[in-house]
């Protein structure tokens, strides 16, 4: 499978230059590539193929007085912002279409040197290589200083060189990597996750939610009030942005570390993982917005996904109507109300339960029931929770 692997680097001042050069090279073919699409559609005008796209806004350009610095950059860099454009168009017409599953794609959009991230990239045909001193040699930019935090496991296909909204400066390699198999274990968990708790796993463990937003927001208050004191254009505004961005910066690499950390521990000790389908988006518009973007559950999950089928794994969703908060997993009751409020129950049958470690422990019964079902076993065996199909009152994604 294809992963990234995503590495600092350290251009220096002229490299910098050269760097701001070639991204504002690539948006300005990415923009003359999608205007004149636009064009050629208002127009009724059938699609403008790649090859005239790239005969016109790269080869004639670069004749023109105007285009002239297109020469400047790595002809590979352009390239590469034409096939964005075509991608984005191809994404926009399968969505539209319906081939594309998901939530509707918009039309692209024109690129804006103010974007919170700057890119360009690098195919073989670039010749871009790993110099022996640990140092990336880019066409027409030089030997770039890294931050070497892990080898690569093979050699890279591409490279896309990234400046986020902090200043800093990425190289992300796409690297292919053979699957492997981690010793097989008996363990298997259901993961409730949550707000209270970050994750609740089916034997009885509780990880805490960091709240790494919350606890920057005293500090990103000030700074964010410093910046809009700051003069719309002045320099002091910019430099006040940075800061803010930069502090921001600081929250996302933490809580992409305790993702990483959290996931990889959770794969190596278990042979199947289950967790709830749940509806961020739903959800991130109610008044629990910022602590479900805080908690960032979806790239977690996104997370456990990959390193499952990394490591020879399985994972698998349960439906989020499937009402495991309000199921007695003793029983199979399910229970009629369970306001976010009551974080213990006692069931009829007389089972007591924790709210978050029963809807733990029913993920995972469900997700087993499903694997079997997939595989050709009963869908039911012996005693076990209720299916999410079954008749009964279906549970709204946050319970």
């Amino acid at each position: 499978m294809q992963l990234r692997y995503s590495y600092r680097i350290d251009p220096t001042p002229a490299q910098q230059i050269a760097l701001a050069r070639a991204f504002g090279c690539a948006r300005v073919v990415f923009n003359d590539a999608l205007r004149m699409r636009n064009t050629a559609h208002a127009a009724g005008s059938p699609f403008v193929t790649d090859t005239e796209l790239s005969h016109q806004v790269i080869t004639e350009a670069k004749k023109r007085p105007d285009r002239a610095w297109l020469g400047e950059v790595s002809a590979v860099v352009l390239q590469q912002a034409l096939a964005d454009c075509t991608t984005a168009f191809r994404n926009f017409f399968a969505s539209v279409s319906g081939r594309r599953t998901g939530p509707k794609i918009a039309p692209p959009r024109f690129r804006s040197r103010k974007d919170n991230q700057q890119a360009i990239r690098f195919t073989k045909n670039a010749r871009f290589s790993i110099t022996g001193q640990g140092k990336l040699r880019l066409p027409k930019i030089g030997d770039v200083a890294m931050r070497w935090s892990r080898e690569l496991p093979s050699p890279p296909s591409s490279v896309t060189v990234i400046k986020d909204a902090a200043g800093r400066h990425f190289a992300s390699f796409v690297i292919q990597v053979a699957e492997t198999v981690l010793p097989a274990t008996g363990a298997e968990t259901g993961i409730d996750l949550g707000l209270g708790h970050f994750a609740v796993l089916s034997d009885g463990r509780k990880i805490d939610s960091p709240r790494f937003l919350r606890r920057a927001e005293k500090k990103l208050k000030k700074l964010q009030r410093d910046l809009s004191r700051k003069q719309k254009g002045s320099a002091n505004r910019g430099k006040a942005r940075t800061k803010v961005a930069r502090q921001h910066a600081k929250v996302t690499d933490a809580r992409r570390e305790f993702h990483h950390q959290l996931s990889t521990k959770i794969i190596r000790e278990n042979q199947a993982v289950y967790v709830e389908d749940l509806a961020v988006k739903g959800l991130a518009r109610t008044r629990l917005a910022k602590s479900v973007h805080d908690a960032g559950w979806s790239r977690f999950v996104g997370m456990l996904e990959y390193k499952a089928h990394l490591y020879g794994r399985t994972f698998a969703k349960v439906s989020r109507w499937f009402p495991s908060s309000r199921l007695c997993s003793a029983c199979g009751i399910v229970a009629e109300a369970m306001p976010l409020a009551m974080r213990e129950w006692t069931c009829a049958c007389g089972a007591r339960h924790d709210r978050d470690i029963n809807a733990a422990s029913n993920i995972l019964a469900a997700g087993r029931a499903d694997r079997l079902n997939a595989c050709g076993g009963p869908v039911s065996p012996g005693a076990s929770p209720a299916r999410p199909d079954e008749a009964g009152s279906r549970g709204s994604a946050a319970a």
